[in-house]
């Protein structure tokens, strides 16, 4: 069975310490499926957690670029992945 892969992921279910992993593994199944940009929601807070996703998605070779999602006020980042 192969689960379907959205241009949106929502990290709230996660548990922190597997936030770096579980982007690296979306951004992976992401570029596979042939997604060119996608949005990851990981709430506003203090921006651990937009830390960690930036974090991840800075060091990850099939992100071409990432940025601050302009309508949720810090609460998502949206990137860019390289071309398939």
């Amino acid at each position: 069975m192969r689960i379907p892969i959205e241009p949106e992921l929502d990290l709230h279910s996660f548990e922190p310490p597997d936030i770096p992993s579980v982007v690296e593994e979306y951004i992976n199944a992401a570029y596979e499926a042939g997604l060119r940009e996608v949005r990851l929601i990981h709430g506003r807070g203090i921006g651990v957690q937009r830390g960690r996703v930036q974090a991840a998605l800075e060091g990850h070779p099939l992100v071409e670029e990432f940025w601050d999602a302009p309508d949720s006020h810090l609460g998502a980042t949206v990137a860019r992945l390289r071309q398939c």
